[in-house]
């Protein structure tokens, strides 16, 4: 029995006895074993952050495996801190490495910082056998900024449990209710989600804001700015045990991000039922298609600008207009293109044909 540490010194331990193991060993038995690249994935409920999300649903069928693996599976947006050593173990062992690729570092969004953040993206697509694309989008950045592929590729998006994740019996009485869920780690995140409110409020003067997650700007100031003193929740942050009740209280999700590669917030919140309102713009279009309306803005990698808050409360309003419509739209969409037993099918069938292949050639 392992004890536990938690922190940043309970990382490099784990992280430390497993090179210990891995050096002593020569490889493991045949068949299929997956590693993360990480000694403790979240498990079923733990709250969960960007990355981290998908790699808690694979290891409920696929566990973490971090020193007999014969497979690894990598995320762009959760790389391990030993990248280099993993990618070298495994090309000496003959391991097939499979990469999740989300989104990329362009100016826009990380400015100056653009080439250092995606200098491991371009290392670990690479060396990849297999690069699973979250979308089209996230295809389309990753040539323009770290190359093509050097395997063999597909686009898949994410996924949702629907049978966890599904609507309200009832819509909420009161309201309308918007919902900005996830981290608010961008600034614009959150203030066009309190100008969407502002602008929405004269037609609608009982409106709610719930706002979730971490804020990098202090809310109330923003509030009071905006004037929606009264009209605004702060939920902090939520695990996906929690995230269907939360998502149950809004009748509608409102999405500021632009260029958001594939947010499984977006996914979630359809099973649920929500509609989703946002910037047309990333792979978030490919997700919602007739669940919900996407609205226009410029749209380039040198700058992020997204839509004006009018804009958006216009496109609320038509769907408030048809709420029952785009509701039965939105789950529907989740059910029958974005579940997870699809999603974790066709993860199952690649680990096994990259697997026997690589046993095959030892």
């Amino acid at each position: 029995m392992r004890l536990y540490v938690p922190g940043r010194g309970g990382r490099w331990a784990r992280a430390g006895g497993r090179w210990v193991r891995l050096l002593s060993t020569r490889g493991g038995s045949p068949g299929l074993r997956v590693f993360y690249g990480h000694d403790r994935v979240p498990a079923p409920g733990e709250p969960v952050a960007g990355g981290s999300a998908k790699f808690q649903r694979l290891a409920t069928r696929f566990p973490n495996r971090s020193t007999d693996f014969t497979l690894l599976y990598l995320g762009s947006t959760w790389l391990p801190r030993d990248l280099r050593l993993l990618l070298r173990l495994a090309r000496r062992r003959g391991t097939p490495m499979v990469l999740n690729q989300n989104g990329v570092g362009y100016p826009g969004w990380a400015g100056s910082g653009a080439d250092a953040f995606n200098r491991p993206l371009r290392r670990v697509l690479a060396a990849a056998e297999h690069v699973l694309y979250q979308s089209e989008f996230c295809k389309r950045s990753a040539d323009e900024f770290l190359g093509p592929p050097q395997g063999g590729w597909e686009v898949l998006h994410n996924a949702v449990d629907v049978d966890w994740f599904t609507p309200a019996q009832e819509p909420p009485e009161r309201g309308p209710v918007l919902l900005l869920g996830g981290d608010q780690y961008q600034e614009y995140r959150l203030e066009l989600a309190l100008q969407t409110l502002a602008a929405l409020l004269p037609a609608h003067p009982d409106a709610q804001l719930i706002v979730t997650g971490r804020t990098v700007v202090a809310l109330e100031p923003l509030v009071e700015r905006y004037g929606v003193i009264g009209h605004v929740r702060w939920l902090g942050r939520y695990s996906q045990r929690e995230a269907p009740s939360i998502f149950r209280t809004a009748h509608v999700l409102l999405h500021t991000k632009v260029n958001d590669p594939c947010p499984s917030l977006v996914i979630e919140a359809m099973a649920t039922g929500l509609p989703v309102v946002y910037p047309r713009s990333g792979g978030v279009p490919e997700l919602v298609r007739e669940a919900g309306i996407g609205v226009a803005h410029p749209d380039s990698w040198d700058r992020d600008e997204p839509p004006a808050p009018e804009a958006l409360a216009e496109a609320v309003e038509s769907v408030l207009a048809d709420l029952p419509g785009y509701a039965a739209r939105a789950r529907s969409r989740a059910v029958e293109h974005l579940a997870l037993g699809p999603w974790l099918d066709r993860h199952a069938e690649l680990f096994h044909e990259l697997v026997s292949r690589s046993e095959r050639h030892r």
